[in-house]
């Protein structure tokens, strides 16, 4: 029993000892052993590991992909001298722990800090090789690119990668904005003035075409009219005069009937002429025939 204390604090003593010397590495973690202030050994593999109590330390470090995020838009000036609004973020992570520690000691907000303003000067030297049109609407996949490599290789001398950079919005301001609106209004009311100016002038077009295609039917269809015409006359007189050739009297006896239709064709009419006229020959000629 009077070793039991003793067996104790020979326990507490081991856990003590051992807590001061193992310690374990997260896998989403980098650890640094420092002996007097100075790197000793760099742990990147999760697991457990050893160090000296009362003569070396570790500081942990986070190896996942971590946000750089804008509070607020950037704003940028284009080629134009045209001022945008930016909003990105940026993904990075520790590549080399040993140099992140050297160069910014270890310091997250040093590195964001750095980081910051290495991405906001490439992003400000891409715009300003642009147009407002190619930022808004055209190459951001060109900027986001030329940027990550640009700023990836500045901060390759701090330790860390730039996995990736993002523009999440690329705004113009309002002044701006109601300038381009303007500008687009304007643009668009004269393209659709010209469209109209052309489509009046090709319906014009079709119409003077239309027209003279008409008076063209119209002068073949009454020359054809007036041929036709012309033929079933001659046709006619053909007839009339082959019938008055084979016989005269028969000839002469159609025609008086047809000078009789003509002239009693309406109740109303009135012929003034002497009964012993040759108008009246064939009617005279019935008349006796009648009496025989």
């Amino acid at each position: 029993m009077q070793r039991l204390p003793f067996f104790l604090v020979l326990v507490f003593a081991v856990f003590g000892l051992a807590g001061a010397t193992l310690f374990t590495v997260d896998q989403r973690q980098y650890a640094i052993v420092f002996q007097l202030g100075e790197i000793k050994e760099v742990i990147r593999e999760p697991g457990l590991s050893f160090k000296l109590p009362m003569i070396q330390n570790v500081r942990f470090f986070d190896r996942r992909i971590l946000t750089l995020d804008s509070a607020e838009p950037e704003r940028f000036l284009t080629a134009e001298k045209k001022p945008v609004l930016v909003d990105s973020f940026v993904k990075w992570r520790i590549a080399d722990v040993k140099q992140y520690y050297i160069s910014v000691g270890g310091d997250e907000m040093l590195a964001r800090t750095r980081l910051s303003q290495t991405v906001n000067s490439g992003l400000r030297e891409e715009f300003g090789k642009r147009t407002v049109h190619d930022v808004v609407s055209g190459r951001r996949d060109k900027i986001m690119e030329d940027v990550q490599k640009k700023a990836d290789l500045d901060a390759r001398q701090i330790g860390v990668e730039i996995v990736d950079v993002r523009l999440k919005r690329v705004d113009l301001p309002p002044e701006v904005s109601e300038s381009v609106y303007r500008r687009m209004e304007t643009e668009r009311k004269r393209v659709a003035n010209e469209l109209r100016s052309e489509g009046a002038a090709e319906a014009e077009k079709i119409r003077a075409d239309a027209d003279k295609q008409r008076e063209v039917i119209v002068a073949e269809a009454y020359r054809d009219a007036q041929k036709i015409k012309g033929e079933g006359d001659a046709k006619a007189a053909s007839i009339y005069g082959k019938a008055f050739g084979e016989s005269p009297e028969f000839y002469a006896f159609y025609r008086s009937l047809e000078a009789y239709r003509q002239s009693f064709s309406h109740k109303s009419d009135l012929l003034v002429i002497d009964p012993s006229a040759d108008f009246f020959k064939y009617l005279r000629s019935g008349s006796k025939g009648g009496g025989k």
